[in-house]
């Protein structure tokens, strides 16, 4: 059975961000709305497969990429909390885990 699925603000916020990003870059929201699909299918597969996502340092955190991006998340008991979506492109640096 799929678990909960639970979007953090900055995952939420993460996602505005990168759809107005494209939205601005195209001039159209096709390719947004076509990226949000492909999210969607993602977070749909981590909540009835928690363990897809490979492994970080952070126990019980894990990630799926979705081309260029990282779905970040934490399984719980009950819950699948997605904590971020971060671009690859970005500095490393900027990820942080203050989640």
């Amino acid at each position: 059975m799929a678990k909960q699925v639970i979007w953090s603000l900055r995952s939420q916020n993460d996602r505005k961000y990168i759809f107005g990003y494209w939205n601005k870059r195209n001039k159209s929201n096709t390719y947004s709305k076509k990226l949000n699909l492909l999210f969607k299918e993602a977070v749909r597969l981590i909540a009835a497969f928690p363990k897809i996502g490979k492994m970080t340092d952070v126990e019980n955190v894990r990630i799926k990429i979705v081309r260029n991006y990282f779905i970040i998340y934490e399984e719980t008991e009950t819950h699948i909390h997605i904590l971020a979506i971060w671009s690859s492109h970005q500095d490393p640096e900027h990820l942080g885990w203050e989640f």
